[in-house]
């Protein structure tokens, strides 16, 4: 089905207030949020209603950030090294500050275990994105990577912004394409044409670069969504202020058939239970990002989501800010 046919999502009839610089006003509405028909954390489509908020049209850069660290002297938390106390069981030489950057395999690995293609990097950080030696030279417009969830806080706060809610960054990805698969339609590559950076080819070893870009790429480089948002799709994930649970919630009237969380609240469902001995909160990315390939993860849509460690930081992670109206 073509994406002009879609209808559009409920929009209040509030009129937008008055403009804020640089950002998009998003118009409050209701909207089936998440997918039957991906992964199962997507589960299950349910109607979400937002109030109206503006939005930054892409996500911050390295300009932006370079301007926030000049301005408050901040150190981004892969910057300092790790507190042993929090890393229960973690080897010494492992304990320096440091940051997650992709590194492709030379060939074809079991794509069962990311450590084949994640590598822990010592001294990685936003300044350099992929370890000693490399900069944010020539990447000025480019988002800004290697944050965890506290940067992005700090430079929403600094800013006088806050970071969106999940509900808040799917409403404004589907662009009021209601149901549509992607930002812009139900076609990956629309006529040939990529419309965000993503994976082409078999990840992790063979990037066949369809869409000009190896890495990240400036944040204005593919057409916006009909709101005018650049960049929701691919290119970085980004940090949504949800802790991370394995399913949505069901609509009120299916509630019954939901499993209730028996260890309490969101935020002790968002641990990992794979490490039960380290306490870290996950938060939910949305988005996908460059490394996203329809041969491994199909995360380059409106409904995916994916759970990362609040003190976690890698080379395809970024954010954006939204500024909410203050209640009447």
């Amino acid at each position: 089905m073509a994406s002009g046919k879609r209808n559009r999502a409920t929009a209040s009839a509030i009129a937008a207030p008055a403009p804020v610089e640089e950002m998009v006003w998003i118009p409050g509405g209701s909207f089936r949020m998440g997918s039957d028909d991906h992964y199962p954390e997507e589960k299950p489509v349910h109607t979400v209603t937002v109030d109206g908020f503006f939005i930054d049209p892409t996500p911050v850069t390295n300009r932006q950030f370079r301007a926030f660290v000049e301005a408050t002297g901040y150190v981004t938390v892969a910057e300092i090294p790790p507190d042993p106390k929090h890393y229960p069981g973690a080897l010494p030489h492992m304990l320096k500050a440091g940051s997650l950057v992709f590194t492709p395999p030379a060939h074809a690995v079991d794509t069962r275990d990311w450590s084949q293609w994640w590598r822990f990097v010592f001294r990685a950080c936003w300044r350099r994105p992929t370890g000693p030696g490399s900069s944010t030279k020539g990447l000025d417009d480019h988002p800004v990577v290697h944050v965890a969830y506290a940067d992005a806080e700090a430079y929403a706060a600094w800013a006088g912004k806050a970071l969106p809610t999940e509900a808040e960054w799917e409403f404004a990805a589907r662009g009021g394409l209601a149901g549509a698969e992607f930002a812009w339609g139900d076609e990956l590559v629309p006529g040939g044409v990529h419309r965000a950076n993503t994976w082409q080819g078999v990840f992790p070893a063979e990037n066949l670069v369809e869409d000009g870009f190896e890495r990240t790429s400036p944040v204005t480089a593919f057409p916006p969504n009909p709101y005018g948002v650049y960049d929701m799709i691919g290119n970085t994930w980004e940090w949504t202020t949800d802790f991370w649970s394995t399913r949505h919630p069901a609509d009120a009237a299916k509630a019954c058939c939901v499993p209730v969380n028996p260890r309490g609240g969101p935020e002790a469902a968002s641990f990992d239970p794979r490490q039960p001995e380290i306490r870290i909160p996950r938060k939910v990315l949305k988005g996908g990002s460059h490394l996203c390939a329809p041969s491994y993860c199909r995360r380059y849509r409106p409904a995916a989501r994916h759970a990362e460690p609040v003190d976690t930081s890698t080379s395809h992670v970024g954010f954006r800010c939204v500024r909410r109206q203050p209640s009447p």
